[in-house]
């Protein structure tokens, strides 16, 4: 960064000479000056690495020094550190899919949930089931890719319960569009078989968006933060501290598709807002991308509301409530926004069974309550 000499315009310079001989070092200063630097000098060497600190793992590991008895910080430490590295291979394979065939159906039929299965699908679930198990803090582990939650024993047994749908939109992966992994933990309190708990009970939650940059937005119940993958570091740095969902937005995210089995109240709202006659007098624009993990990112940030309603199809909701709907939900909550599934808030609902479906309103706080009087 700086040298005792140091090539002036005009050509070199010899360095400053201290009382006894010694050389002082001399500092290159924008436009080409030379300043002198004394033993007190205090330097600022911005390069690549520096303009964004503070990592994830950095990140967690300062929860742990500000609560040394708290064992639980230890352990969400360790499963993060987890979630980051698969989150940092599935983001290799998405880049790189379409260059080493990993794009298209996998060829192994439908999953639980009645949906083709694509390549990635299968690898990412790997992925993710593999970093969480070493962690050594896991119980069970529950997935959309899965018809059965896995339980983990033995050595690497724990008492945590990560639920997650590893590759969230992957219909979009052969087209380049964004996708992502969204994941929910809470403690097994010991429990024989797998627990089946609200969202209210999650100790953490997040999702990590693959797209133009990959960003992994988390909360451990304190705020959401944002940390985006540098890949010339090979780790998440935070980039989105403390993020607050506005109030209000002006863009509704849904399927649009589905609006002839919408009941009319929702048929309503939305013909209300996007005229423009709605609470804030705004005329509200339509953003879909048909990757759940894509919308909410743009909702957390910019508000609005994103919505999967119940309707004459899917009577119970399309969006899974274990691994999609409750850790957005605490996602949302805990950035100042709600979630509801029309009747009540979505961290209070009961699941009966581990893909079970809800609907889900989420968004701005302003939105959700204004969209909620339509239901």
């Amino acid at each position: 960064a700086y040298s005792a000499a140091v090539p002036s315009p005009g050509g070199m310079r010899a360095p400053a000479t201290a009382a006894g001989g010694a050389a002082r070092g001399m500092l290159r200063l924008r436009g080409g000056a030379i300043a002198e630097m004394g033993d007190d000098t205090k330097i600022s060497v911005f390069s690549k690495k520096d303009r964004l600190a503070l990592t994830m793992s950095d990140f967690m590991r300062m929860r742990c020094l500000d609560n040394p008895a708290d064992t639980e910080a230890k352990e969400l430490e360790t499963i993060m550190n987890g979630v980051q590295a698969a989150c940092r291979l599935i983001a290799d394979m998405v880049g790189k899919a379409g260059i080493q065939d990993m794009t298209g159906l996998a060829g192994t039929g439908e999953n639980i949930q009645g949906e083709e299965q694509k390549k990635l699908d299968i690898l990412s679930n790997d992925v993710f089931k593999d970093k969480l198990a070493k962690t050594g803090c896991m119980a069970y582990l529950g997935s959309e890719e899965e018809d059965e939650p896995i339980h983990i024993a033995g050595k690497h047994g724990g008492d945590f319960v990560a639920v997650f749908d590893p590759l969230d939109g992957s219909s979009n992966i052969d087209a380049a569009i964004s996708v992502g992994t969204i994941f929910g933990i809470y403690r097994s309190n010991g429990s024989k078989t797998f627990p089946l708990v609200k969202g209210e009970k999650q100790v953490a939650a997040g999702y990590c968006m693959y797209s133009t940059c990959s960003i992994l937005m988390i909360s451990l119940g304190d705020g959401v933060n944002g940390f985006t993958l540098d890949s010339s570091l090979g780790e998440f740095v935070l980039t989105h501290p403390n993020v607050k969902m506005p109030k209000r937005g002006k863009i509704y995210s849904t399927n649009q598709g589905n609006l002839p089995q919408w009941p009319k109240g929702i048929k309503d709202y939305f013909d209300t807002v996007t005229n423009g006659k709605g609470e804030s007098g705004e005329k509200y624009s339509l953003r879909y991308i048909g990757s759940m993990v894509g919308d909410m990112h743009r909702t957390l940030l910019y508000g609005g509301i994103f919505m999967y309603p119940a309707d004459s199809k899917n009577t119970d909701g399309k969006l899974r409530l274990l691994y999609e709907a409750a850790p957005m939900a605490m996602l949302a909550e805990q950035a100042g926004g709600k979630a509801s599934t029309g009747t009540m808030d979505v961290m209070q609902l009961q699941p009966t069974k581990l893909h079970e479906r809800c609907p889900i309103y989420i968004g701005s706080s302003d939105d959700v309550d204004e969209c909620l009087k339509y239901v």
